[in-house]
């Protein structure tokens, strides 16, 4: 089974931001932000809702504005062609996607645009990579069924698969586990095998705290207009947490990195 391409060596920056400001109208998000994320890495984007994680992974996939430095795998996105930018960075949005007349595995297969010949013409190479994209998020036996008779978790890990075909060394998703349930979550252990043994980049937002904390190397969190990133044990006992829930009747416990209703 062929491996998917290694990105940059791990360590050196997946994605950096340098003195990023982010707006959503006049209202701002995200004041001169920095943040360095590396090869090799998963890293958990959390916040309340409405503090713009959707709108920071937009801006870092080249889809929405900013100000500030936005580097991918050390190039100024702003300097990257389609074509460059296409083959940097994938990234799986929460829109709900139902394809009636394509196979799963034809809609995984557009993740091999950018590196298909000029008529779209798919080599055995590309194939093998879709085949394994599919069986790595259990889906081999969707690949000849169509998106519109499916559940949104199980269109949800097809989009994932789509993403892994793409093959980048950055992958940013928004709310993967937003359709899944408890125990297909818990398969997003598959990105972090990716991060750390094929040297992926991984940046994806949750409102999972246990999968935030749990499962990944670092985590990031906007406490407008503020970018706070750490490894996520130091997160888990900094404080910022506990002040992102106050006053809104939840704690935090550091201790078993479990939420609570507050107690009265």
């Amino acid at each position: 089974t062929p491996r998917l391409h290694t990105g940059p060596a791990p360590g050196t920056p997946g994605i950096s931001l340098h003195g990023l400001t982010l707006a959503y109208g006049r209202r701002v998000l995200l004041r001169d932000a920095d943040a360095v994320l590396p090869q090799g890495s998963i890293t958990a984007l959390i916040g309340r809702n409405g503090t713009g994680k959707s709108t920071l992974l937009r801006a870092i996939a080249g889809l929405g504005t900013a100000t500030g430095e936005i580097r991918l795998c050390g190039k100024p996105l702003a300097a990257l062609t389609a074509l460059q930018r296409a083959s940097t960075v994938s990234f799986v949005t929460t829109d709900k996607i139902r394809i009636a007349n394509l196979a799963c595995e034809d809609v995984v297969a557009l993740g091999r645009a950018p590196y298909t010949n000029w008529i779209g013409r798919m080599q055995q190479a590309d194939r093998d990579i879709v085949s394994r994209s599919l069986s790595l998020v259990g889906m081999s036996s969707f690949a000849r069924k169509t998106m519109d008779r499916m559940s949104d978790g199980e269109c949800q890990r097809i989009l994932i698969a789509r993403a892994l075909a793409q093959d980048t060394p950055v992958i940013l998703l928004d709310e993967p586990t937003a359709f899944l349930d408890l125990p297909n979550r818990y398969e997003l252990a598959l990105l972090r095998r990716l991060a750390h043994e094929e040297g992926k980049c991984i940046f994806f937002s949750t409102h999972d705290l246990d999968v935030a904390l749990g499962l990944c190397d670092a985590t990031a969190l906007i406490d407008t207009p503020t970018l706070h990133c750490m490894s996520a044990a130091d997160m888990a006992a900094s404080g910022h947490i506990e002040r992102l829930f106050a006053g809104a009747g939840i704690s935090f416990d550091p201790a078993t990195l479990t939420i609570r209703l507050a107690k009265k």
